[in-house]
C-alpha cells in the first residue's frame, strides 16, 4: 500500500512519474512479481525492485520514458557476475513493465485513489493490466480493478476476472494469456478474514500462521490474559469478549469470512457454532473429536438447526495429517483454510 500512497501524493502535487513493475522473474531474483519502484524526474526513487544493476538500468531507461511517454516491456537477463551484488545466488531473468504516469490526467489520480480505497476495504479484488503486444507502446497500459461481484469490464476490452483466474494464481501476481493477449493479474485483497474464537495455545499458533499466509486475522476470547497483544502480536485485531454468548455480535461477517472455533470448552464451542451458522461465512471450522462434534450437533438440533446447517461445518477441523501438538494442529487448520480460499476464488 505504501507505494500507492506515494503515487497518489505525487500525482496530487501534479508531479508526473515513471512507474516500474516486475511482471515476472525466474532464477533467484531478490524481488517478486508485483514489486514496484517510482522514478521521479530528478532521478530519485521510491520503493525498490531489487537494487544494484537492475535499479541502475531501470533508472537509465526512465529518462527516455519521461521524454517519450511510452510504455516499455523489458526483460533483463543477469549473469552470475551481475547477480552477486544484489543477493542473487545465480543469474536469472526479470521482466519489467515501465510506463509514464501523467499528473495532468485526472483519470490517473482517480485510478490510484481507487486502488488505495480497495486495498483498505479488505474485500476481494484484483488489478488487471493489459500488456502491450510489443516491446514499446505509445499508450499507457489499460488497467481495471475487478471487485468481487463485478460482472465484467468487457466494455473496456477486458475478459471477466473468472476467465483470467483460470490461469492465474489466487494469491500472487502473475502474467496470463487470454485469447492471444497478455494480462498482468494481481490480487489486491483476495486473502479474506479469519476470525479465531479462542486465544488458547491452538488459537495463538493459528493466528501466527493465518497472518503469515495472507489472511486478515481477528482473535476473540473472553479472557484478557490470553486476548492481548503480547501473546497475539501478529493479529490485525484482538477482541476481549464479555461472553461467548455474543461472540459474533460486532463482527462484519460476510461470504469472505472464515470462522475457526477453538475455545477452551465444548459449551463455548457449541455456543459460538450456533451463532456462526446464522452468518454467511465462507468457512466454519470447529475443533474437537467426532464424539464431541456429534454431541454438539445433537444439542443444536434441539434448537432448530438441521443436517443441512451442519454440512457447512468442518469438524474435526483441519486436514487429516496426524496432528497432535498445538503447532501441528494449527498447520492442519491453516492448510484447510488455504484450500477453502483457493476453491472459492476459482
Amino acid at each position: 500500500m505504501a507505494i500507492f500512497e506515494s503515487i497518489v501524493a505525487l500525482l496530487r502535487r501534479k508531479e508526473s512519474i515513471v512507474l516500474a513493475t516486475i511482471l515476472s522473474r525466474c532464477g533467484s531474483a531478490p524481488r517478486d512479481a508485483g514489486s514496484r519502484m517510482v522514478i521521479r524526474s530528478d532521478g530519485t526513487i521510491i520503493g525498490t525492485i531489487g537494487g544494484g544493476i537492475l535499479e541502475a538500468k531501470i533508472q537509465g531507461l526512465a529518462k527516455d520514458v519521461f521524454k517519450s511517454r511510452k510504455t516499455l516491456i523489458k526483460k533483463f537477463t543477469l549473469n552470475n557476475e551481475d547477480a552477486a551484488p544484489i543477493g542473487m545466488i545465480c543469474g536469472g531473468a526479470v521482466e519489467f513493465l515501465m510506463h509514464f504516469e501523467d499528473a495532468s490526467q485526472p483519470a490517473r489520480l482517480k485510478h490510484y485513489e481507487e486502488l488505495l480505497a480497495t486495498l483498505g476495504s479488505t474485500k476481494r479484488a484484483w488489478l488487471a493490466i493489459r500488456l502491450p503486444d510489443r516491446e514499446a507502446s505509445e499508450k499507457a497500459p489499460p488497467a481495471c480493478i475487478f471487485k468481487d461481484g463485478d460482472a465484467s469490464h468487457k466494455d473496456q476490452g477486458f475478459p471477466t476476472i473468472r476467465e483470467l483466474l483460470v490461469n492465474a494464481s489466487s494469491t500472487q501476481p502473475v502474467v496470463v494469456e487470454h485469447e492471444g493477449e497478455r494480462f498482468f493479474v494481481e490480487p489486491l485483497c483476495s486473502e479474506g478474514t479469519v476470525c479465531i474464537f479462542g486465544a488458547g495455545h491452538v488459537g495463538q499458533k493459528l493466528a501466527q500462521l493465518t497472518k503469515f499466509v495472507g489472511f486478515r486475522t481477528v482473535v476473540l476470547d473472553d479472557r484478557e490474559e490470553f486476548a492481548n497483544r503480547e501473546l497475539l502480536g501478529s493479529a490485525d485485531r484482538i477482541v476481549v469478549l464479555r461472553s461467548f454468548d455474543e461472540a459474533t455480535k460486532d463482527l462484519d461477517i460476510d461470504d469472505d469470512s472464515y470462522l475457526v472455533i477453538v475455545t477452551r470448552g465444548h459449551v463455548h464451542d457449541g455456543n459460538v457454532l450456533a451463532q456462526a451458522l446464522k452468518t454467511r461465512a465462507a468457512y466454519i471450522g470447529m475443533i474437537g473429536s467426532r464424539k464431541k462434534r456429534d454431541a454438539t450437533y445433537e444439542a443444536l438440533t434441539k434448537e432448530g438447526f438441521t443436517t443441512q446447517d451442519f454440512s457447512r461445518v468442518h469438524s474435526p477441523v483441519g486436514l487429516s495429517i496426524g496432528a497432535e501438538t498445538p503447532e501441528e494442529i494449527a498447520v492442519s487448520i491453516v492448510a484447510e483454510l488455504i484450500r477453502a480460499r483457493a476453491e472459492r476464488i476459482r
